[in-house]
């Protein structure tokens, strides 16, 4: 069911430590959340947020708002994972970060659901975002106690917490509750409602895991426990959970679904918006799969094939601009939306163990551009001290101070580095004629001009010469898994 609202309490409320993370399975991402790899984890009474204010934020500071969406595919995460108490004092701001239902918890299409709904929001199948929502209205009503300016919210997440951003930007039910918003690495696709209840065993639709579960109606589907309803859903390698989220159930997320809203004058939440990636994206992921790096004595990893290691992270990186960066900032302006930016990381300077190099195995990756951001070179786990080396330190640090200025620029006055409160290199909008990238590296940035497209992605992996054709068709492959209708075009360029 959507969310309700917390019970009251009298006098002062002692909230020192974190609550507990929702309910999820633990994978190589989520190692926070404790307990052994693959299992079960987290707490169903799991909707809490974490505010941050600099020293000196007192009821009526008037400070910006800046409200924290984590990411983990919308499978995983916490809000402690993430720690903003840097920016928000040396950009004299406040953070939020929020928690939000996972997984089945979070998305979840039955008609059994709708039929027992008590609420019009009830009948909805984006219970997560539904969260988030309910996490907006409580910044709203509460967030000027600690010297924010609910007047002045911008929502920003990365991978996951981007795509729902996004799910925000195009939800008629979020309407009024955030001033700007920034996707990083976010998605901007979602899944149908026929296909989130009805699709293949391998999309875990609803209906499937109904069937598998026993279940016969929403009192039962109730009365399974957590680790009923999660038992019942199949897990990819590596344990990370596949469910149908984000669902175009036309209660939080319009029918038309979200890439259609966000080209549809009138039918998304005009706000400014910041849209970026990271250059080596699938390189994080790429990094811990067997069938592309050698592992020696469970330590020092080394690709088999570097050159194909590069150009799969490549051609998958573009695609992800494309999608998430070029395409969507195009259509939102094309839409009226006046007040659109993008940004691309290449900081890639991780340091060497031995024989492993993480510059080149890692580089630019997804989630990279986050220590910068806050300013908290501590996210990685072990590879942190690998990632972020000694000789970097003055550097890395001027970077992140650079970003998280722009950031903070872009929360005061809907501009990051044009404001009257920056004094930043200027990052031009996104313009109707053609697109502008304000890049990011230890090296000064500037900025990139052009638009990339899939057409001239498919015609570059066709004259290709530096790749096997069977090494193209394993990108035509991994090419089609991100955009499917796509999938024959991908296939004829490695021909």
């Amino acid at each position: 069911r959507a969310p309700r609202a917390p019970q009251a309490w009298q006098g002062r409320r002692e909230a020192l430590s974190f609550a507990s993370a929702c309910v999820q399975v633990t994978n190589v991402f989520n190692a926070a959340v404790g307990g052994e790899f693959g299992t079960l984890q987290g707490d169903e009474d799991c909707l809490y947020l974490d505010v941050y204010a600099p020293a000196g934020a007192e009821p009526g500071s008037g400070l910006p708002v800046m409200v924290w969406i984590h990411g983990g595919n919308n499978v995983s995460g916490a809000s402690q994972q993430y720690i903003p108490a840097k920016l928000a004092a040396n950009e004299n701001v406040v953070i939020v970060t929020v928690q939000y239902r996972l997984g089945p918890l979070g998305w979840f299409a039955h008609q059994a659901i709708r039929d027992s709904a008590l609420t019009p929001e009830d009948a909805s199948a984006n219970f997560g975002t539904l969260d988030l929502i309910e996490s907006l209205k409580w910044v709203s009503e509460n967030i000027s106690a600690f010297g924010g300016d609910p007047e002045l919210v911008t929502i920003f997440g990365e991978s996951a917490g981007g795509w729902n951003v996004a799910s925000l930007i195009a939800s008629p039910l979020a309407e009024g509750l955030f001033d700007r918003a920034i996707m990083q690495s976010g998605l901007i696709d979602d899944f149908s409602l026929a296909d989130a209840e009805a699709g293949t065993d391998d999309q875990n639709a609803a209906a499937k895991v109904v069937e598998r579960a026993g279940a016969r109606d929403a009192a039962s589907l109730r009365a399974l426990s957590a680790q009923g309803v999660f038992g019942a859903y199949l897990l990819e390698g590596g344990s990370i959970l596949t469910v149908p989220r984000v669902i175009a159930d036309g209660v939080v997320i319009p029918e038309i679904g979200l890439r259609a809203a966000l080209k549809t004058p009138g039918a998304f939440n005009a706000v400014p918006v910041i849209t970026g990636i990271n250059r080596d994206e699938l390189k994080l992921f790429q990094f811990l799969d067997p069938r592309l790096i050698n592992r020696w004595l469970g330590v020092f990893v080394v690709a088999k094939d570097q050159n194909f290691y590069d150009a799969l992270a490549g051609y998958q990186g573009r695609l992800w601009r494309i999608r998430s960066v070029d395409e969507t900032a195009a259509a939102m302006v094309a839409a009226g939306s006046d007040d659109v930016y993008a940004y691309r990381f290449d900081w890639d300077e991780g340091g060497r163990f031995f024989i492993t190099d993480l510059k080149k195995l890692i580089g630019a990756a997804h989630g990279m551009e986050i220590p910068f951001v806050f300013s908290r070179f501590e996210l990685f786990g072990r590879l942190d001290p690998v990632l972020f080396r000694k000789s970097t330190d003055k550097s890395r640090k001027a970077l992140a101070r650079e970003m998280g200025a722009y950031w903070a620029a872009f929360a005061r006055d809907g501009e990051p580095g044009t404001g009257a409160s920056a004094n930043l290199p200027l990052w031009p909008r996104w313009a109707a004629d053609g697109g502008t990238l304000k890049r990011f590296d230890s090296a000064g940035g500037g900025l990139l001009t052009g638009v990339d497209s899939v057409d001239s992605l498919i015609a570059d992996l066709a004259a290709d010469q530096s790749i096997t054709p069977e090494q193209k068709r394993l990108i035509a492959d991994a090419l089609s898994g991100w955009l499917p209708a796509r999938a024959d075009e991908f296939a004829a360029a490695a021909d």
